[in-house]
């Protein structure tokens, strides 16, 4: 249902609109007998959103953090709507609000610095950032977007040591992998960006491009002024 609640109802084949609608009005109802619980109000808010009903979407996110000022996931969605709407500046008075009101999460202090990254205030970004990255340090997508956002700030050595610390706890992950060839072949250690390109291909073995990448690599690492 989630899945298809993002197609019009006007692009889906009309024998399959009727039972569409009917399964959507069983769908809504259900998590309406479960209004007094944040969860349901937040995944009514998300069919909503998918829906394009943005209005509608944002009551129901709001419903569900007055129910739970610290549940992390409405406020998170509602913050992304607020991106949709340009108005993120209501995002992080969402988004800090529930922070104040919860235990440690890091899904809102990463949330927190897209927002500050997207409102050009790149130091708190990255103090959010960061502290997403340390709360848990099992999602490398956390390690990731900080070392992104440091290595665009000009701290290209703080970026690489976010990126190998997350390699040591995650040895295959592939972002951290081709951000590590990335950053090191800008930086003209061919050497290195040929070692991780090659320990990236020893993990997902024939994925396309990796065998010219690490090509590529090794014609640069005998003539760095090769390309």
């Amino acid at each position: 249902m989630a899945l298809l609640a993002a197609v019009p109802t006007v692009s889906q084949p009309p024998a399959d609109r009727e039972p569409f609608e009917h399964a959507a009005a069983e769908f809504v109802a259900a998590q309406r007998l479960n209004a007094d619980r944040p969860e349901a109000r937040s995944t009514l808010g998300n069919f909503l959103a998918r829906r394009g009903l943005l209005s509608d979407a944002e009551i129901e996110y709001k419903a569900a953090l007055r129910l739970s000022p610290q549940y992390g996931p409405a406020a998170i969605n509602l913050a992304d709507l607020y991106r949709q709407l340009g108005r993120d500046g209501d995002g992080e008075t969402v988004l800090r609000a529930t922070i104040a009101a919860s235990p440690p999460d890091a899904g809102l202090h990463h949330a927190l610095g897209l927002t500050l990254t997207r409102l050009k205030r790149r130091e708190e970004s990255l103090g959010e950032l960061r502290r997403a990255a340390e709360l848990d340090p099992d999602r490398t997508r956390y390690a990731y977007v900080y070392a992104v956002g440091l290595h665009s700030a000009g701290q290209v050595d703080d970026a690489m040591a976010v990126l190998k610390a997350s390699l040591a706890r995650h040895p295959t992950d592939r972002d951290t992998l081709l951000a590590l060839v990335s950053y090191s072949r800008d930086a003209g250690d061919f050497g290195t960006a040929l070692n991780y390109a090659e320990q990236l291909a020893r993990g997902a073995p024939g994925e396309p491009g990796l065998t010219a990448l690490i090509e590529n690599l090794r014609r640069q690492l005998k003539n760095p002024d090769a390309r």
